[in-house]
């Protein structure tokens, strides 16, 4: 009975993905949105897998991707910090933390943050007086970070639900915008171009029953329409379907300890096409990790790596990503479990 419910799921779910492959074509830009870094992954981990990680269980990463994958941690406390070398000389950090109390009868509490330093900008002004047509202003920053706070609980030994809710910052600087009064004259008019709305993410999961087969769906980045001066957009909203299991559960008899994880993730974004997204971790003794994936309709970059280690509750993960005509992306992420 179990074997065969879980077989069908994993058909429903393959068909799904291949129907979101289809339309990939069909679906160009949907929509505008903003607070793009939210979108840009830190943990060391989900970048090696191409960021499918819908329907596997991180730990306090699972905030940046799916808040029930934190509803079986089997630890009272897990920490993690990560930081990602991004596209030019931009740096995104992040930092999570769970809590199981009572062996996660209460379900899990999570808090997590993430940060972006963009360094130095140097601004300018039109100044028809300047030789160059403008004028060089002071040297600026910009800045954007969320802050968030998640609950996850295991409703049976089969199904869990999570969800976070972030508040988010961006700040884009000043900007001097020429305004036309009645009198059809211009004057300028000094905008600050800094917003802080709410996100909303939520998810489940469910174990099939056949063997280590998992089922996971997520909405991310979920907001009401916001805007800078007189263009509104949202956040960078998507929905997941994942499917993932250790295909090694088919066999028997394998010396050593060893696992074979492979995920797949169907994502489906408000501001460009459709994506399948394709990771595999390959698991020695439960400490060396080796992983690799693949994430479709991307310009630049498409093929990702990582290794990772693990031992005594402490663990190191690297990931690199080659990033087209852009220097690789390097991300590096520390965790600890107690």
């Amino acid at each position: 009975m179990n074997k065969r419910f879980g077989m069908t799921v994993g058909v429903l779910c393959l068909g799904v993905f291949a129907g979101t492959v289809r339309t990939e074509a069909k679906n160009k830009k949907l929509a505008q949105t903003g607070f793009q870094f939210l979108s840009v992954v830190s943990d060391a981990r989900g970048a090696a897998m191409a960021e499918a990680l819908t329907s596997l269980e991180a730990g306090s990463a699972s905030l940046f991707f799916n808040p029930a994958g934190m509803a079986n941690q089997g630890v009272f406390v897990d920490v993690s910090a990560s930081q990602n070398r991004w596209i030019a000389d931009i740096t995104h950090n992040a930092v999570a933390l769970t809590l199981c109390p009572a062996k996660g009868e209460w379900g899990v509490l999570g808090l997590s943050f993430q940060n972006v330093d963009y360094g130095d900008f140097y601004g300018t002004v039109v100044d028809k007086s300047a030789p160059d047509g403008y004028r060089d202003t002071e040297k600026f920053q910009l800045s954007a970070w969320a802050a968030g706070a998640g609950y996850a609980k295991r409703l049976t030994d089969r199904f869990s639900v999570g969800g976070q809710v972030r508040w988010v910052h961006q700040d884009l600087g000043e900007s001097v915008v020429p305004r036309v009064s009645a009198a059809l004259d211009t004057a300028a008019v000094t905008v600050k171009n800094s917003l802080t709305p709410l996100a909303f993410d939520f998810g489940t999961q469910f174990k099939t029953g056949f063997k280590s087969l998992v089922f996971g769906m997520s909405v991310r980045n979920f907001s009401t329409e916001i805007e800078y001066v007189e263009e509104g957009f949202q956040l960078p909203l998507v929905f997941n379907l994942g499917i993932s299991m250790d295909v090694l559960d088919l066999a028997e008899g394998l010396p050593l300890d060893q696992s074979l994880v492979v995920s797949v993730d169907a994502s489906h974004h408000r501001d460009h096409p459709e994506q399948l997204k394709v990771g595999a971790e390959y698991g020695l003794l439960k400490t060396l990790l080796i992983r690799g994936g693949y994430v479709s309709n991307n310009d630049e970059d498409g093929f990702t790596f990582g290794l990772g280690v693990r031992r005594y509750g402490v663990s190191f993960d690297y990931a690199m990503t080659p990033f087209g005509v852009f220097d690789k992306v390097q991300r590096m992420t520390a965790r600890f479990s107690l």
